[in-house]
């Protein structure tokens, strides 16, 4: 659906984006996951053909994004810093974006405007921050986007309009095969959402993976051998490792069950294989340590 081809792209001699690629399937919530300066926000701008790229490609089912507005017309964007015409309410943002998308939908509109209980005759310049990204939100989905790109979109949600907007986005997954990409330098937003997870470093992905995959081939053990006895680690692909007092962790990609029975077989004291976060798989398996993503986890 989305394909993204040895991008890169420079300002001022610095480069912002470096030969990056990602693909995101049809019908699929991607998390695009980096810290402050990652290059997430210069990539949104190129997936939403506000930037032209220095070189690659961007398209969307096979077509180029930039200047071209059959794609633009099946695309809806949230960006982190909205903005809205000093005058308009929402119902006048609606009849604006009617005329924009040609499958606009007033009736999911309607639903929407109860769902969230908007105003729609107040100035959205008035509304708090939460409130207008309500608004975003509905304007949006009414529009009946085949790809729908955001950028932090639950930032200054109260707990109960978050559930709301990610219960929405995933029922439109489901019935529609809408594609979602969702950008936030917080991987705990990230955890419960997407299909699939993409990290962004320097311009460049590092990393980019189904959920599931990450969360069955990366494990956390703990354990206490018997004095003399060294953890059977050979071979294995250790990510991690520190002893604290008589307690040996690890961190260790591979297959769970295989690991699992080759260091109870050596015979430990204590033994426990414990569930990783998101937050903790992607440190180690960048190799990158806690200060340098400390925007991610915090």
């Amino acid at each position: 659906m989305i394909e993204i081809k040895s991008l890169t792209k420079t300002f001022d001699g610095f480069k912002a984006l470096d030969n990056l690629n990602m693909h995101v399937r049809k019908g699929s919530i991607y998390g695009l996951v980096g810290v402050n300066g990652s290059g997430k926000t210069t990539l949104i701008k190129h997936l939403t053909g506000v930037y032209r790229p220095d070189s690659g490609e961007v398209l969307v089912d096979g077509q180029p994004v930039y200047d071209n507005v059959e794609i633009h017309e099946r695309m809806s964007y949230i960006a982190d810093d909205l903005y809205f015409f000093s005058m308009y309410n929402l119902k006048g943002f609606a009849a604006y974006y009617r005329k924009l998308y040609p499958n606009w939908d007033q009736e999911r509109y309607a639903e929407l405007v109860k769902q969230f209980g908007l105003s729609e005759t107040q100035k959205l310049s008035k509304f708090s921050k939460g409130m207008q990204k309500q608004a975003a939100f509905i304007l949006a989905m009414s529009s009946r986007p085949d790809v729908l790109v955001l950028d932090e979109p639950i930032d200054g949600l109260d707990p109960l309009i978050r559930r709301m907007v990610i219960r929405d986005i995933v029922e439109e997954v489901a019935e529609r095969e809408m594609t979602v990409l969702v950008s936030s330098h917080n991987l705990k937003d990230m955890e419960g959402l997407c299909d699939c997870i993409g990290i962004i470093s320097k311009g460049s992905m590092l990393l980019e993976r189904d959920l599931d995959d990450l969360k069955s081939d990366v494990h956390k053990i703990q354990a206490v051998f018997p004095e003399g006895t060294a953890a059977p680690v050979e071979g294995m692909n250790v990510l991690f490792s520190e002893q604290k007092g008589s307690v040996e962790m690890f961190i260790i990609r591979g297959n769970g069950e295989e690991i699992e029975n080759r260091f109870r077989a050596a015979g430990p004291v204590v033994f426990d294989r414990l569930p990783m976060t998101l937050e903790e798989i992607f440190i180690y398996e960048t190799g990158g340590d806690r200060d340098e993503f400390r925007e991610i986890l915090f």
